[in-house]
């Protein structure tokens, strides 16, 4: 599954919901067009609520009243990435920052937990870092949902409740270390821990020819179980390699980067002895949040 697809396929409100949050709203901002998304919204009664990146609600402010506050700000957003950025260079890099966590559906009414983590490149060379969640309150209206408010731009870990942090505190390592951390602080009450994965498909046939190929499929079947599970690959704080050839290392990691957030996940390599055909299989633990 890419960065692409819309991981709810299976459930028709749920998937409806995706598209809003996910595809529509991210290709309306990079198009910085507000009318393709308008329709997305339930104009009377709309507020929304600015979490100003504190967990304290006490400091929690009302910045959008009305639906065309939100619009202005939303806008001015848009427009000032849009002349930082190259369109299709921030693209992939913002699909794969946005997680739509999870939709509690009852009746009518919805709430959407999405978090926006990651990095996007700028014009400059530098990057755009991206790190807070939002609650979207979804109301189903003339059978299609819409957004109804929203408490937004609140910090990526909540309170002291025992949702899941990974932190890489200041430790040393050698100069040619690769994407790994070598120390990682990890906080979770629930952990997911997946099998080895390699590139296979369902039917059990092996997927790529190429070692990039098989190490990109793997990734993604890395991404598919931890799914089924709650997480996805930036949850993930500790990772074990196994390659038939050493000699691969640098091949794998620059592939690996494309997939993996900072901080990285501490890491393993070993050279083993896989099935015929198999040039690579990772296993991964991830904190749930």
């Amino acid at each position: 599954m890419s960065v692409f697809d819309n991981p709810f396929t299976g459930d028709a409100d749920r998937g409806e919901i995706w598209e809003i949050l996910v595809r529509r709203d991210l290709e309306a901002f990079l198009a910085a067009d507000w009318d393709a998304i308008k329709h997305d919204f339930v104009e009377e009664g709309f507020f929304g609520i600015d979490g100003q990146n504190k967990d304290n609600p006490d400091h929690w402010v009302m910045t959008f009243p009305d639906l065309a506050s939100y619009r202005d700000v939303w806008l001015q957003s848009a427009q000032a990435s849009a002349a930082e950025s190259e369109r299709e260079t921030v693209r992939e890099p913002l699909y794969a920052a946005s997680r739509l966590k999870s939709i509690d559906v009852n009746g009518g009414h919805a709430i959407a937990h999405k978090e926006i983590k990651g990095a996007v490149p700028k014009k400059d060379g530098s990057k755009d870092l991206l790190d807070w969640q939002t609650l979207y309150v979804m109301r189903k209206v003339d059978g299609c949902w819409k957004i109804a408010s929203f408490v937004g731009f609140l910090p990526s870990v909540m309170g002291k409740d025992g949702a899941a942090s990974i932190t890489a505190p200041p430790a040393q390592q050698h100069v040619t270390a690769g994407p790994y951390s070598p120390v990682l602080n990890v906080r979770a009450e629930e952990l997911v821990v997946i099998s080895g994965q390699c590139a296979i498909d369902m039917a059990g046939n092996i997927v790529g020819e190429s070692f990039e190929e098989q190490v990109r499929y793997t990734l993604e079947n890395c991404a598919r179980q931890l799914a089924n599970g709650g997480c996805d690959l930036s949850d993930v704080f500790k990772v074990n390699v196994y390659l038939p050839d050493l000699s691969d290392w640098g091949r794998f990691n620059e592939i690996y980067v494309d997939y993996m957030r900072e901080p990285y996940p501490a890491r393993t390599a070993i050279q083993a002895g896989l099935l015929p055909g198999l040039l690579v299989e990772l296993e991964m633990w991830a904190a749930k949040r």
